[in-house]
C-alpha cells in the first residue's frame, strides 16, 4: 500500500491541470475522502481508481466488450516482440536499434515524430508555447507523450491497453527521467473523460484508423481541444482507392490466422484513410484538412512504382493529417 501512494502523489498533483468527467454519465469526479487511489462520479458513483502508474476510467460492461480485442492484440504484439524488461529500450523511442525486429516500422515513427515537432507543434503560433496541454489518444507504452513530457509539455496519454510491455503501465520505464510523471488513463477514444475545450492539441499518433466510427472518435477528439485548437492523425494508412485498403484487410487477415491463430477482427475497426473518407469527415464536421508529407527514404518513395511493375496491388502511404477546431 505505501508503494502505491508513493505511486500516487504525483499522479494525484497531475490530475489536478485538468478537469475529468465521468465516461458513463459525464458529471464531475470528486475525491474519495477514504480512498485517495480513486475518484468517484458525484452523480452515479462510478469509481475511477489508480492502478499500477494508470488511472482507470473503462467501465466494466466496455471492458467487457473489448475484451476479446484486447486478448488478441496483447498476444499479436508480443509475438511482434514488443516491449523490454530494460528500460533504455523505452527511453531510446521511437529512435529504435537497428537490430530491433521492428526495426523498419520505428523508423517510419521517428521519422513522422521529427517531422510533427518540428513542422506542426512548433509553427510559431501560440499553441507552440512549451506549457501546451496535449492529449495523446492511443498512447501504447507512452513514448509520444514522454517524448512531449521532456521537451516541457503538458500531456496525458490514453489508451485502452494497460499490460506492463506494450500498454500504458510500460509507461513506469520514463518517470525516472521525468520531473513528474505525465498522467496515463484507461480509456475509450469515443469516451474520453474530460471536460470540454482543454487540450492545445490532440494527436492520434498510428491509432485512428483503429477507430469503429471515424466521425464519433474525430469529434470527440475535437470536443476536447479548446477553440483554434488541433487534431493531428499520423500514421495511419492511406490509400489512393478503396478496395486497395479492402484487399490489405484481407490480405492481412489470412496472414494473422496463418501467424497468430487469430483473424484479428473482433472490433470492427475503419482500418485505412482514404481521400474521400476524409472529405466525408470534413463535410460532416465542418472542417478543413491540411495534408504534410514527410520524407522516408528513397525506398518508399519508389513502393508505389516497384508494386506496380510486380502486379501487386497499391501499398499504404503515411500522411499527416491536421486540422483545426471551428471557432
Amino acid at each position: 500500500m505505501m508503494s502505491e501512494r508513493v505511486l500516487n502523489a504525483p499522479s494525484l498533483a497531475a490530475l489536478d491541470d485538468f478537469a475529468l468527467r465521468c465516461p458513463r454519465c459525464r458529471a464531475a469526479f470528486a475525491r474519495c475522502e477514504k480512498d485517495e487511489n480513486r475518484l468517484l462520479c458525484v452523480r452515479c458513483h462510478f469509481p475511477m481508481s489508480f492502478r499500477d502508474g494508470v488511472w482507470r476510467a473503462l467501465p466494466v460492461e466496455r471492458a467487457a466488450y473489448y475484451a476479446r480485442f484486447i486478448k488478441d492484440y496483447e498476444a499479436i504484439r508480443s509475438a511482434e516482440g514488443r516491449g523490454s524488461a530494460d528500460s533504455r529500450y523505452y527511453l531510446a523511442l521511437p529512435f529504435a536499434a537497428r537490430n530491433d525486429r521492428n526495426a523498419a516500422q520505428w523508423k517510419i515513427r521517428a521519422r513522422t515524430y521529427s517531422y510533427v515537432v518540428r513542422k506542426i507543434l512548433n509553427d510559431g503560433q501560440r499553441l507552440s508555447k512549451e506549457s501546451a496541454k496535449i492529449l495523446d489518444i492511443g498512447a501504447g507504452n507512452g513514448w509520444l507523450s514522454y517524448r512531449l513530457a521532456k521537451a516541457g509539455m503538458t500531456p496525458v496519454a490514453v489508451d485502452l491497453l494497460t499490460n506492463g510491455a506494450d500498454g500504458l503501465e510500460a509507461a513506469r520505464h520514463y518517470d525516472g527521467d521525468l520531473r513528474r510523471p505525465f498522467l496515463r488513463i484507461q480509456a475509450e477514444s469515443d469516451r474520453l473523460p474530460f471536460f470540454d475545450s482543454q487540450f492545445d492539441f490532440a494527436i492520434f499518433n498510428a491509432s485512428f484508423h483503429y477507430a469503429e466510427d471515424f466521425t464519433r472518435t474525430l469529434r470527440e477528439a475535437l470536443r476536447c481541444v479548446c477553440s483554434g485548437g488541433k487534431v493531428i492523425i499520423a500514421d495511419s494508412p492511406w490509400y489512393g482507392k478503396e478496395e486497395s485498403g479492402w484487399q490489405m484487410l484481407s490480405q492481412r487477415r489470412s496472414d494473422f490466422f496463418n501467424r497468430f491463430g487469430t483473424f484479428s477482427d473482433s472490433l470492427k475497426s475503419q482500418e485505412f484513410l482514404t481521400d474521400q473518407r476524409l472529405g466525408q469527415l470534413a463535410k460532416q464536421l465542418g472542417l478543413e484538412w491540411e495534408r504534410h508529407v514527410p520524407f522516408y527514404g528513397i525506398r518508399w518513395l519508389l513502393r508505389p512504382w516497384i508494386a506496380s511493375l510486380r502486379g501487386r496491388r497499391e501499398p499504404s502511404k503515411f500522411y499527416i493529417y491536421v486540422t483545426a477546431k471551428p471557432a
